[in-house]
């Protein structure tokens, strides 16, 4: 454990921690316990309970059933301190589809709505006409936890300093990096390459937890381009709203997949992104939508 704390976690340790977070306890009747975020401070990440909350749902449909869309709402702010409870309840188990209402608690009180649709694999007709950006691959871009290490170094002791330099278990690279203290007002449009740091289980629902995790990330701070302001300077105070994703294919989140944000717009301290999310050769397996609260500190 010394060594752990002067060298940091090993990349299979920080995809083994985020993989057993998402793996929730059962506690019966439709019941289930999700785990604290090792090490943290403050409020729950959004993707965190939202993946947490599609798990719950899906320990209780057929194994042969995937998730196709899940549509959330954040209620309050949930705090790291302690563990979320899921409920889960069963309101549809048709031919091909299969639809659950999961309620996230702590104290009693809800933080966390989520809707989720699963289906039976069927075909059908088959198009694509979104196109992946031609943009470099992630071998020719540098880690944004690099980049954030490097403006730690300019940064007070702090949340928001802990917050850049804490280590995680997935790989984002950013096409265009973001400059963290001093941004510039440029275009709400941001290519981010990502994947975890190490190997995962074999599991398509692990994969798509996985996805629904990192999903929540870039979406606001894409919204604050053209305004030129950072959430690490302090600038403003941010906080989804809701959160949809549509799972359009297979996919593996421990190889390289392009995330596609756009912000078509922002106003009445509201910001709005949307996203596509790509596989390498260019197939489009997930689409996301988010509107946050955004107020000027």
């Amino acid at each position: 454990m010394a060594s752990r704390d002067l060298k940091g976690p090993t990349p299979e340790q920080l995809v083994a921690e985020l993989s057993l977070l998402l793996d929730l306890e059962p506690r019966g009747g439709d019941r289930f316990i999700g785990r604290r975020q090792p090490d943290a401070a403050g409020r729950v990440f959004g993707g965190q309970a939202i993946a947490q909350a599609l798990g719950a749902a899906r320990r209780t449909v057929p194994d042969s059933r995937t998730a196709n869309s899940l549509h959330a709402y954040f209620l309050r702010a949930g705090t790291d301190k302690e563990p979320i409870e899921f409920r889960v309840k069963r309101d549809l188990d048709g031919k091909s589809f299969s639809n659950r209402r999961v309620v996230a608690s702590q104290q009693g009180q809800p933080i966390l709505n989520l809707l989720v649709s699963f289906q039976e694999p069927q075909d059908g007709p088959v198009h694509q006409y979104a196109r992946m950006p031609d943009v470099p691959p992630p071998e020719e871009l540098v880690s944004d936890a690099q980049i954030r290490r490097e403006v730690a170094e300019r940064m007070p002791e702090g949340l928001a300093k802990q917050f850049m330099i804490r280590s995680r278990p997935i790989d984002f690279r950013s096409v265009e990096p973001r400059d963290w203290l001093d941004p510039r007002p440029r275009p709400p449009v941001a290519h981010v390459w990502f994947r975890t740091v190490a190997p995962l289980p074999d599991h398509r629902s692990v994969h798509n937890a996985v996805l629904a995790y990192a999903s929540d990330f870039q979406l606001l701070s894409t919204a604050l381009q053209p305004h030129g302001l950072s959430f690490p300077r302090g600038d403003v105070k941010a906080a989804s709203l809701d959160h949809a994703l549509w799972f359009h294919g297979e996919f593996s989140t421990d190889d390289w997949l392009l995330y596609v944000i756009e912000s078509p717009w922002s106003g009445m301290a509201r910001g709005y992104g949307r996203g596509q999310i790509f596989t390498r050769d260019g197939r489009l397996v997930a689409s996301v939508a988010q509107e946050g609260m955004v107020r000027l500190a």
